[in-house]
């Protein structure tokens, strides 16, 4: 029992910046300005989607899994950050940490898929026009957009119990905002090497492969488009593409930084600085990124607000 009990912590000290205390204020400014308009951003989204008809199609269908994954996202690190950061002891229970863990590592592997996925949908409605209405059917996009989220959460599962088999001799200090698996690796009392090769092997299906699968729609994309003869419809297809390029390029640039290399390697205030961008900023500026030029969203906002103001009239 005692062997247990020194293997296994009650809780976790999240050490986040506590040796710079002076940042801490200003962090908890960011982290709620934040917060707030990433839940302001992305329920907009899924609320436009859903209640304006013109968006019932599958990129918006898509868009609203996005947002709605980003809305749950940075609620299972937000507010415990938040809450450690006004605190003297800044601790998160072992129970917590496994459910934190477990969730925030489903949903961004979620979104790797669900990312290529959009692509792939691009890809039907610009490069086969005539054809996307029959080959994106309501039922292959419901069927795409579980594929995503059930694959996310297997891997998952996987990744955070191969995590949390390795003995800790009673380290709790994780040198981290919140609980992660690069961060979590370095407690470990015994060789970490074939834990950090079984990472980079698991990343490859979830990061590199729907990396490539983007990369190789918008190179069809890409040729599909420079064929368009009219400059406004050529516009359009990369104001469209453009917005998802960007976001791919936020998420996946950070999230290979992060889980592409050893552990070991990262910089631990670098590998703090690249979480909380891919955790925090990315699902803020999604919305912004998505609906910025897009008119779509501007017009069935614009319907939104009317219909507001004629009812309380």
């Amino acid at each position: 029992m005692n062997k247990v009990n020194e293997s296994i912590p009650w809780e976790f000290i999240l050490l986040g910046f506590s040796d710079r205390p002076w940042l801490e204020l200003p962090l908890f400014v960011i982290f709620l300005v934040s917060y707030v308009l990433t839940i302001f951003g992305n329920l907009t989204i899924i609320l436009v989607s859903h209640l304006d008809p013109k968006l019932h199609t599958p990129m918006y269908f898509f868009l609203t899994n996005l947002s709605f994954l980003d809305l749950c996202y940075t609620s299972s690190i937000v507010p415990q950050m938040l809450v450690n950061i006004c605190s003297t002891r800044k601790v998160i229970s072992y129970a917590g940490c496994v459910i934190q863990l477990l969730v925030s590592l489903a949903l961004g592997s979620t979104e790797c898929v669900l990312l290529a996925i959009m692509s792939f949908d691009r890809f039907i409605a610009i490069c086969k026009p005539l054809h996307y209405s029959v080959i994106m059917h309501q039922r292959l996009c419901i069927q795409l957009a579980a594929a995503s989220w059930i694959s996310g959460f297997s891997y998952s599962a996987l990744q955070s119990t191969l995590t949390f088999k390795m003995p800790l001799c009673g380290h709790k200090e994780v040198d981290h905002f919140f609980c992660e698996v690069p961060a979590l690796l370095k407690l470990s009392c015994v060789d970490t090497t074939a834990n950090e090769a079984e990472l980079l092997f698991f990343c490859v299906p979830v990061l590199l492969i729907p990396l490539t699968l983007i990369l190789i729609s918008y190179g069809f994309i890409a040729r599909a488009v420079l064929r368009i003869k009219s400059a406004e419809g050529r516009q359009k297809a990369f104001g469209i593409c453009g917005s998802h390029l960007v976001v791919v390029s936020l998420f996946y640039g950070t999230a290979i930084y992060m889980y592409m290399q050893p552990p070991s390697l990262v910089s631990k205030d670098r590998g703090k600085m690249v979480s909380l961008f891919y955790g925090i900023i990315t699902p803020m500026l999604n919305p912004l990124i998505y609906t910025l030029r897009n008119k779509d969203v501007h017009g069935a906002l614009k319907r939104m607000v009317l219909r507001v103001f004629l009812i309380k009239k």
